[in-house]
């Protein structure tokens, strides 16, 4: 379980094919601190950690990537280079600083737009319409691992959604949100209040 707060931004330095696809991550945690076995998102990815090393502040840690998931997520995520948002799992007692997240990818969504406003970013993002009725204004969403407030949502002819997001200069510098681009594809996670709101209604309905 997580709340959608990054807490350092990660970078692949290797990807390997072991049956499924290994990635080794660096990052500025203390390996001492990472347990093999350990939950961590990847830009909203919950990954298990197999190896761990480095020193505190230059640590790695290697998880395996099943092609299930690849096949469901971001594909650009997992290639040598990337940067990931990272999330360990929530201790009890830990603060729910964002929402309840499951690292589950519901979807991949693309951004529409990006546009400066007031020093703040405004992004638009497309969703699929497998999820479009679990989004609404003023509901919590993950994307890419950070728990966000949509701002506005717009239902479309095609039965996808156009859902719109403030991004304050804080976020955009701590996660990989500020270098997002149009076009660019983003793991979307519904919020897990609205998944259980919409199948009671779907069963009252019968």
């Amino acid at each position: 379980m997580f709340t959608g707060i990054v807490t350092a931004i990660g970078t692949v330095t290797s990807v390997s094919r072991t049956g499924d696809t290994r990635l080794v991550i660096a990052c500025p945690f203390d390996p001492a601190r990472i347990a093999i076995g350990a939950s961590i998102a990847c830009s909203g990815v919950c990954l298990t950690v197999v190896e761990r090393g480095g020193s505190a502040g230059d640590a790695w840690f290697a998880v395996d990537v099943s092609d299930e998931t690849i096949s469901k997520t971001a594909p650009l995520q997992w290639q040598d280079g990337a940067r990931l948002n990272l999330e360990p799992a929530l201790k009890l007692g830990d603060e729910l600083g964002g929402h309840i997240v499951t690292g589950h990818v519901d979807a991949v969504g693309r951004v529409a737009m990006r546009e400066e406003r007031g020093g703040s970013m405004h992004l638009e993002i497309d969703a699929p319409n497998a999820i479009a009725p679990y989004i609404a204004g003023k509901g919590s969403i993950t994307v890419e691992g950070v728990s966000l407030t949509v701002n506005a949502v717009e239902d479309l002819p095609d039965g996808s959604a156009r859902f719109s997001l403030n991004i304050i200069p804080h976020t955009a510098e701590v996660t990989t949100l500020g270098a997002l681009k149009e076009g660019d594809g983003v793991n979307l996670e519904i919020d897990v209040l609205a998944r259980y709101l919409k199948r009671m209604q779907d069963v009252r309905a019968f």
